[in-house]
């Protein structure tokens, strides 16, 4: 599996990736929801530059001028309700790409710890495309683990780019050792060291979907 880490390196990602941990900026929901958008702008641009291409004869009003366009829009696939600011920021760039969403959920035990639920998938057909998968938090690992077997339900994906804004180092490991296909790209703004016993990221952000659209009940 190749790993593809875009933040850090002194591009405008860096100070998206700030504001979206400065807890007096998270106190704007809107403007929260708006750096994870334009934060999947950049990364559509990168994964952008690994998909297939073919050049077309343009016609200008001057001649004709041969440009390299994409080949085949990718299916933008994510996991609700976190993952739906970046996936609309993919949208916006990959505007003619088809849509899956998958609704999974952490249901939390009496001991304190929980699994994660899969619930529901709308999805066109997968076999033979490009699939980005987009989860903003990578914590854990298991949400993307279980959004990614999800996909194969709905055929074979020919490629399967994994996206993911903040990820723990534990989650890296998890998806590398439990995803281990040559067919799989990983996608990180940030690597953090650590997380806590209820596996939120730290130093991270917190809940991004909470940040997005309010605190929630969870689920018992």
């Amino acid at each position: 599996m190749e790993i593809n880490i875009l933040g850090n390196n002194h591009s405008i990602l860096d100070q998206y990736l700030a504001e979206i941990r400065d807890e007096s900026i998270q106190k704007d929901p809107l403007r929260f929801r708006e750096n994870l958008y334009r934060i999947g702008e950049l990364f559509a641009y990168e994964i952008s530059k690994e998909l297939e291409f073919t050049v077309n004869d343009i016609i200008t009003p001057l001649g004709i001028a041969k440009v390299p366009v994409l080949k085949n829009q990718p299916v933008l696939a994510t996991i609700l309700r976190a993952g739906l600011p970046m996936h609309n920021g993919l949208l916006k760039i990959f505007d003619r790409a088809e849509n899956c969403f998958i609704s999974a959920y952490r249901k939390y035990t009496k001991k304190g710890g929980f699994e994660i639920e899969f619930e529901y998938m709308a999805s066109p057909s997968l076999e033979n495309k490009v699939v980005i998968l987009s989860d903003p938090m990578l914590a854990s690992g298991k949400s993307m683990e279980i959004g990614y077997r999800a996909l194969f339900s709905k055929g074979k994906p020919s490629h399967v780019h994994l996206a993911s804004i903040i990820s723990s180092q534990q989650g890296v490991d998890y998806v590398v050792e439990n995803i281990n296909d040559k067919n799989v790209t990983l996608w990180l703004g940030a690597v953090d060291a650590g997380m806590t016993s209820k596996s939120y990221i730290v130093p991270g952000l917190g809940d991004a979907g909470d940040l997005a659209y309010g605190e929630k009940i969870d689920s018992k």
